[in-house]
């Protein structure tokens, strides 16, 4: 300490002005009415001063410049600013309120992960639900994720392996998305895999529907007041070797009491209907598969073919309870679904 060389903001080597020695360190600030002066105090003597000794002037002084960066205050207000608009906009979205002005049963298609520009995906499929939705009233459209490969990083290799570009997959993407006007569209880990600047976001500015990163809880309000909420993510936290809907039965078991869970990400089928003893609300969780019917990856690990369905309709029917078996009905086959919803809507 006693050879530490201290400047003061004018380069000067500076000591302690009793005792005369190197070893002084900033002690605070001393205030008066009008002015804000450093304090140094000796490491030595212990002695405090706000004129300490020049030991050797500076050789040259260099121009004071201004700061590139705003004040320690100003940066703590900002950051206060920003916590209060991050907490606002996620408590706005706990539970997203959609009015539905159709009258009578409606049902909505959940779209398993559709990997569009994948070589094995059966992108025709995927055009005819669109199709179908667009043509049959009241039903609504939802995406699960992982819209394309959008192969990132070390995984960009991965374009050599499909025959679709990195810019057809994009071209792709913007059309099939701008199809339908999607209910709910959730970003998957391949469609997040884009970042902050996130095409997709800006693909869907012109929507309607919910666009959420990796998940969205919906709470659907009827014209006759009933309300109906739906769960959806891109997957639910827990597998099991036994059952391929456990993740999904386990968040509406153990999680938000909601009418329908949906999710999608590990490419199989699994479906379950759960009732909550305490409220009677009977929830049903769906995990839907892939319209990527050929995976190379699935062959290489040995993965069974767990696809049953990959766009299951559920029809909602808001003239009924929640423990009421009536109010959702799973279809597995959106054509089916398609047939009984016309049905249960030319009833009214």
């Amino acid at each position: 300490m006693a050879n530490d060389i201290v400047q003061d903001v004018e380069g000067n080597i500076i000591g302690c002005r009793y005792c005369g020695s190197r070893s002084i360190r900033k002690f605070g600030y001393l205030y008066r009415a009008t002015s804000k002066r450093q304090q140094w105090m000796c490491n030595s003597c212990g002695k405090r001063t706000v004129n300490p000794s020049i030991l050797e002037k500076a050789e040259f002084v260099k121009e004071i410049t201004d700061p590139d960066y705003i004040p320690i205050e100003e940066l703590i207000e900002h950051r206060k600013r920003k916590y209060s608009v991050k907490v606002k906009g996620k408590e706005s979205r706990r539970l997203i309120n959609i009015d539905i002005k159709t009258k009578g049963a409606i049902g909505i298609c959940h779209f398993g992960d559709p990997h569009i520009d994948d070589d094995g995906t059966n992108i025709a499929d995927i055009y005819k639900l669109c199709d179908l939705i667009n043509n049959t009233d009241g039903m609504f459209a939802g995406n699960l994720g992982d819209v394309q490969n959008n192969w990132i990083g070390r995984l960009s290799f991965l374009y050599g392996q499909q025959s679709t570009t990195a810019k057809e997959s994009w071209r792709l993407t913007e059309h099939f998305v701008n199809r339908v006007n999607w209910l709910y569209l959730i970003a998957g880990n391949h469609d997040v895999w884009s970042g902050d600047g996130d095409p997709l976001d800006f693909i869907m500015r012109d929507h309607k529907g919910v666009y959420e990163k990796w998940g969205a809880r919906l709470n659907l309000r009827f014209p006759n007041g009933k309300e109906v909420r739906i769960n959806a993510r891109h997957t639910f936290k827990g597998y099991s070797m036994w059952n391929t809907a456990h993740g999904v039965a386990k968040a509406a078991q153990m999680g938000w009491k909601d009418h329908i869970l949906t999710c999608g990400h590990i490419h199989v089928s699994g479906y379950q209907v759960l009732k909550d003893p305490a409220s009677g609300l009977i929830s049903h969780a769906l995990q839907v598969a892939s319209f990527k019917i050929l995976d190379g990856y699935a062959d290489k690990l040995g993965l069974d073919d767990k696809n049953i369905f990959n766009a299951p309709v559920t029809i909602i029917d808001p003239e009924y309870e929640d423990d009421d078996n009536r109010l959702i009905t799973t279809i597995f086959n959106a054509y089916e679904g398609a047939e009984y919803l016309k049905w249960k809507r030319s009833k009214k």
